[in-house]
């Protein structure tokens, strides 16, 4: 009898902690449903649709995604380029801040100029360090140049040339390598002392103690700064734009629509294909189409790097 009158009110309780629960994450639930749950379901109907963002939207089925995957002359090398810069500048933008990291934190007397001297470039809108790095690296009056043929090295034209305009984006984001390196200096300087000297009493060199000391301790971090990474650089969109746009020459005025890739589609990604189908050529299915295909390459890659076995985690036992 106790029990069975005690159950109402225990169904009463559970229910105020449910609700309870619900209010305190109702902030999160209601970002999340706005800026990404109803998003992404639009992005989903939108790529079955012929939509040119001033009809009503037309049921097509699968053209969409036949014209994007089968037909669109420019698919191949955006994604190209994309996976290109996710391969390559997400690996060494790890590597260079882990290492500029390791230097100011080993340096005993001025390390916070050097610390000042990394972070700066960080600091800059995207698109002013890209015209500065562009003026820097102009192949006919760029400082870089004109410094490279005074010691008698034949530079090349960098942006202007297919085969140099992505390891110049490259060069770009090593140059803004601050927040990497604050990250990694912030883990490097969170390790125990004490392991470092278990480690040297062990006769463990330099190389022993990075291996077998610092390299677990900031290997969760390594993994952070990968996986934001790959998710940044899938975005890949502002950077290549100006940096192709400056050094094609084109002035920049009212009503003036940038053709994306200069040169020869060599800084084209796929943000920036979504961006002239859906605003400039008003393809909005198609547009949609490849932001899903980029979302689903950018969830793979995601899953596969968080995955222990497959990522830079040790595996359990």
């Amino acid at each position: 009898m106790a029990l069975a009158t005690h159950a109402p009110a225990l169904r009463r309780k559970k229910m105020r902690e449910k609700l309870r629960t619900v209010g305190f994450l109702s902030p999160w639930l209601v970002g999340f449903s706005v800026f990404f749950g109803y998003p992404l379901l639009a992005t989903v109907y939108f790529s079955f649709m012929h939509y040119n963002q001033i009809e009503q939207p037309a049921f097509v089925g699968l053209k969409n995604w036949k014209y994007v995957l089968t037909q669109m002359p420019l698919f191949g090398p955006a994604l190209w380029n994309t996976l290109w810069l996710v391969v390559v500048m997400v690996a060494l933008r790890v590597v260079f801040g882990l290492g500029i990291g390791l230097l100011v934190t080993k340096i005993k007397s001025g390390a916070g100029f050097f610390r000042t001297a990394f972070y700066l470039p960080y600091l800059a809108p995207p698109v002013a360090a890209t015209v500065a790095f562009v003026f820097l690296l102009n192949p006919g009056t760029g400082p870089v140049n004109e410094i490279l043929g005074a010691v008698g090295i034949d530079a090349p034209s960098w942006f202007n040339d297919p085969n140099w305009a992505k390891p110049s984006l490259v060069l770009l984001s090593l140059w803004g390598i601050g927040d990497l390196m604050v990250i990694f200096m912030a883990a490097l300087l969170d390790v125990p002392r004490e392991q470092y000297e278990a480690a040297e009493l062990d006769g463990a060199g330099a190389w022993g103690k990075f291996r077998y000391v610092t390299w677990p301790a900031i290997t969760p971090i390594v993994m952070f700064a990968v996986v934001t990474g790959v998710v940044q650089t899938m975005q890949y969109y502002t950077q290549a734009l100006v940096a192709g746009k400056l050094a094609s020459g084109v002035t920049i005025g009212p009503g003036t629509v940038i053709q994306p890739g200069y040169p020869d589609h060599s800084t084209l990604t796929v943000p920036q294909l979504v961006y002239s189908l859906g605003f400039q050529n008003f393809n909005t299915g198609a547009a949609c189409v490849l932001s899903l295909v980029l979302f689903v390459i950018a969830m793979a890659v995601t899953t596969l790097l968080m995955r222990k076995r497959a990522g830079l985690l040790p595996a359990e036992d």
